[in-house]
């Protein structure tokens, strides 16, 4: 797989290195239609063959044709439209390319993989997106660019001060979609669209396509080709995912037992909220453990370096909210925790996508509540399986009924009045 994490800082400011004689190459990558150097530097990054959602893309881009993608997680989406938008582009001129992402860490991805994918060439790739000043952002629109990231709201902003245009825009990339629509863009989408010129390519990339974008890929785009890789509702294969019931009091300890007895390389910890995901640092950093935290209440400065020591190791664990549960591509992430049960069974999903990437393997734990059981059942039903519920030899549970879901209800229908009372009194 091509679309995996870049651990360095960002490389607006590197002078492309191009080699002086490109050896005639013959790989999977020249049999789509990719020149030899983009072929060269794929093989310098140590890539064999490309992954289905590439191998059927990238030749329909390459064409200039629209294009409809789905795929599951960690199976290289953004090479796929990269690579062959680079070839496409050719040397530097003016602003053709803007790719519209739903949030600064994607932008910042996406813009990592261009200038890697485009090293042997004299492209111009950089960034805009909010929470920082304007300052380095209008200088690098100021100097020109061939490929522009972006997250919506900011490249508005600079649009309307004037610090760029997009009459030159040949191909538009909207990537997440779906993740727009959950957050409220697509407005701002509708927006920029309108300003980009009607003759153009447009690459539409999204996990799902419900009725509101169905409408917007209507309106976009221009008899696209649909590619849709794997099954939508389940994890990769490469993942081993199970459930493992505790009673809440417990949860915490039944995390650092897994965390003990797991020999992993670095994992994701999911909580539902924020001051969760604080508090479950705070704790395992008592416990020994280096730790980052991802979640909206970060500035983005908090936020990138998590995530930067995060892909470095300097960090063994990163704690986030659902922010970090779709698109960041982390390479090497040997196992997620699902502290908390996702309430939308999607989630459950791309969460536990972000391990078991690239074709490596990777493992999965999500820790199940009496009080999550209707939430472990609605993802059971979104995938069509049944996931396998594990208990750990040796830890004290309390409650034995929690491995049989049955005498589970019953226990906890029984309990239901008692502890609810208890709280309030509490609360009181």
């Amino acid at each position: 797989m091509i679309d995996k994490s870049f651990d360095h800082p960002r490389t607006a400011d590197i002078k492309p290195t191009v080699p002086v004689d490109i050896p005639k190459m013959d790989t999977a990558f020249t049999a789509l239609g990719l020149s030899d150097a983009l072929a060269f530097g794929v093989q310098e990054m140590g890539y064999v063959n490309p992954t289905p959602i590439q191998a059927q893309a990238i030749p329909v881009v390459l064409k200039g044709g629209d294009v409809i993608g789905s795929a599951q997680t960690g199976t290289g989406k953004t090479a796929a439209f990269a690579l062959p938008i680079i070839q496409r582009l050719g040397t530097h001129g003016k602003l053709r390319c803007l790719i519209l992402e739903p949030t600064r860490e994607l932008a910042l991805q996406v813009e990592e993989a261009f200038q890697k994918f485009a090293k042997f060439t004299d492209l111009r790739v950089t960034i805009v997106y909010g929470g920082v000043g304007y300052g380095k952002q209008e200088d690098d629109l100021r100097r020109g660019m061939d490929i522009l990231a972006a997250t919506p709201g900011r490249l508005l902003d600079h649009l309307e001060k004037g610090n760029c245009s997009l009459a030159d825009v040949d191909i538009l990339v909207l990537d997440e979609v779906d993740r727009m629509l959950d957050m409220g863009f697509l407005p701002d989408v509708k927006r920029i669209v309108q300003k980009c010129p009607k003759n153009r390519q447009t690459l539409f990339f999204t996990a799902t396509l419900p009725p509101e974008l169905e409408q917007l890929a209507g309106w976009a785009l221009r008899d696209p080709l649909k590619v849709e890789i794997g099954r939508q509702r389940s994890p990769a294969e490469t993942v081993s995912h199970a459930f493992y019931p505790v009673v809440a009091s417990q949860k915490f300890d039944l995390l650092q037992l897994l965390l003990d007895q797991t020999d992993f390389k670095s994992v994701i910890i999911f909580s539902r909220t924020r001051m969760g995901a604080d508090r479950i640092a705070h704790r395992l950093e008592a416990k020994g453990h280096t730790v980052a935290v991802m979640h909206s209440d970060r500035s983005q400065r908090e936020r990138i370096e998590a995530l930067d020591g995060f892909k470095s190791g300097r960090y063994e664990v990163l704690v986030a909210t659902d922010i970090a549960a779709r698109g960041l591509d982390i390479a090497g992430v040997s196992h997620v925790v699902n502290y908390d049960v996702p309430e939308n069974a999607e989630d459950y999903v791309h969460r536990i996508g972000r391990t078991g990437r690239a074709q490596n393997t990777g493992d999965a734990f999500t820790l199940v509540t009496e009080e999550d059981v209707r939430d472990a059942r609605s993802i059971e039903r979104y995938m069509g399986v049944t996931v396998e519920r594990k208990k750990i030899e040796g830890f004290p549970y309390i409650y034995s009924a929690l491995f049989d879901e049955k005498a589970l209800a019953e226990t906890v229908a029984a309990a239901a009045k008692p502890v609810s009372r208890l709280h309030r009194g509490v609360r009181r």
